[in-house]
């Protein structure tokens, strides 16, 4: 038998990828909060070592899978929040709910205060940075449990006589149209793994530095303001994004604009050609 160090750490991994399947596949058919066999159990039935099963536990914890209950033992994590990038194709028109997210959400503002727009916030409302501006922080909350602390920035002068309340009772964007007259016709958001800083950390009630996803949007109105600045950040552990991908061939080249897949055969000047998509070449 090689005995080399390449072959046991070879070795090593091919058990550690055992136990991972192996806990993988009772987290699919386990219901959250169900408990899964202790590591001593394991050891045995999958005739690995103690560390090994530890390690590989210490990674479904930190990626959100299992929880860890001192004196009690291992458990299924609760199901992770999802967020599908897929525009809504169900509801009214004037319903701005995000597509696809799941659970019950509820808002509870911690913040809400009267600020100059400074050089970073005014950069992005387009305003001057001496420009007034609310700035308005909320605890967004899952079925009651913490799952992001959002902060809106808004152009005072778009909103005279919002409160803090409002924005606990109604969506910022349904205010705007009913209450405002101004309806919102487009964003730009961005996405980014992060670590919560200590007010974070508190609100949601996770370690200081805990993985976070971080959101930053600029929305508009038909008019081209920018009626609102968010920056979100969202529990690493309790929350995914989805996206569903058209993988039509397409005979234009496969060019990506502006963040989609285009079939479109005209110039798309320097964007990149993906080959996966490009058409097939002749023969």
């Amino acid at each position: 038998m090689d005995g080399s160090p390449s072959a046991s750490a070879e070795a090593g991994r091919l058990k550690r990828d055992l136990v991972r399947d192996h806990l993988l596949d009772l987290v699919e058919t386990l219901e959250p909060g169900q408990a899964i066999p202790s590591e001593r159990r394991l050891c045995a039935e999958l005739s690995v070592s103690r560390p090994t099963v530890r390690a590989v536990v210490d990674d479904l914890v930190r990626d959100g899978l299992l929880v860890r209950r001192h004196g009690q033992g291992m458990f299924v994590a609760r199901r992770k929040i999802a967020q599908n990038l897929a525009p809504a194709t169900q509801g009214p028109a004037t319903a701005h709910a995000v597509a696809g997210v799941t659970g019950t959400w509820s808002s509870r503002t911690v913040d809400f205060t009267r600020i100059t727009a400074g050089a970073r916030v005014g950069r992005r409302l387009r305003l001057a940075p001496s420009a007034p501006v609310l700035r308005v922080t909320r605890l967004r909350l899952v079925d009651g449990e913490p799952m992001a602390v959002d902060t809106l920035y808004l152009p005072e002068e778009l909103v005279p006589g919002i409160t803090a309340a409002d924005l606990e009772e109604n969506s910022f964007y349904e205010l705007l149209e009913v209450r405002y007259g101004i309806g919102v016709t487009e964003a730009v958001q961005t996405i980014e793994p992060t670590v919560t800083d200590e007010e974070e950390a508190a609100l949601l009630g996770v370690p200081l530095h805990f993985p976070a996803l971080l959101f930053e949007r600029v929305t508009e109105d038909a008019d081209g303001r920018v009626v609102e600045f968010a920056h979100s950040v969202y529990r690493g552990d309790r929350y995914r994004v989805v996206s569903r991908l058209s993988l039509t061939r397409n005979r234009g080249g496969g060019r990506v604009l502006a963040g989609e897949w285009s079939t479109g055969s005209g110039d798309a000047g320097a964007m990149p050609s993906d080959p996966y998509f490009a058409a097939p070449s002749a023969s």
